[in-house]
């Protein structure tokens, strides 16, 4: 069984809440990912419990981080064009600069909170994020947003890497199919993670 959590492991003075990719596309009905089939019935609870564990944030004066994808036409990578082709195909485009499927969905930053656009998975993959964090003396990120499988646990990754505490609110990210949420969680828990409901945050944060 997990332990609660600790508060003065996610101090305000030390922590960033990291919502990543909380954009249509990825999250909305209206959005690619919906439209090509998937399910985002899951996304969209995990935005209900991000903008709880927002709200918490807010009041206790952690930072609130927002990461998201920018993507231009024509300009990924040969590597990326190539693997697509290999599983059949180019695929959707996601997030396209200027489009309406950039555009975050269920949350939104407030005046003056960080926004970091990324072009690949990882929030910390050609961003200087890392710096930007160090810069303000946090050491410590609570996870959220989409996909747990892919953006944010390559963020999560990233960030054991750049020597960050990483913790995952678990409900208030998601996938479009439960086993690989679940697979994720996982593996990123047994490498170090702290994994644990949206609600342990917002009752520390409170």
């Amino acid at each position: 069984m997990t332990p609660p959590v600790k508060p003065e492991w996610i101090a305000p003075d030390r922590t960033a809440l990291v919502l990543i990719d909380c954009q249509v596309d990825f999250g909305a009905p209206e959005g690619v990912m919906a439209q090509s089939g998937a399910d985002i019935a899951p996304a969209q609870a995990a935005l209900a419990r991000a903008r709880a564990l927002i709200d918490a944030a807010r009041g206790a004066k952690v930072a609130v981080v927002f990461v998201r994808l920018v993507t231009r036409p024509g300009a990924e990578s040969r590597v990326a064009r190539e693997a697509k082709m290999r599983h059949g195909g180019e695929g959707p485009e996601l997030c396209l600069l200027g489009t309406p499927g950039a555009a975050f969905t269920g949350v939104a930053p407030l005046p003056g909170e960080m926004v970091v656009s990324k072009a690949k998975f990882s929030a910390f993959a050609g961003t200087g994020f890392a710096d930007a964090l160090r810069a303000r003396a946090i050491d410590t990120l609570v996870l959220a947003g989409l996909t747990t499988e892919c953006c944010v646990a390559s963020s999560a990754w990233a960030g054991f890497e750049h020597d960050f505490h990483i913790f995952i609110a678990e409900d208030a990210c998601a996938a479009y199919a439960p086993d690989l949420h679940a697979g994720a969680l996982e593996a990123l828990k047994r490498s170090g993670a702290f994994v644990a409901p949206a609600g342990e945050f917002i009752r520390l944060w409170k």
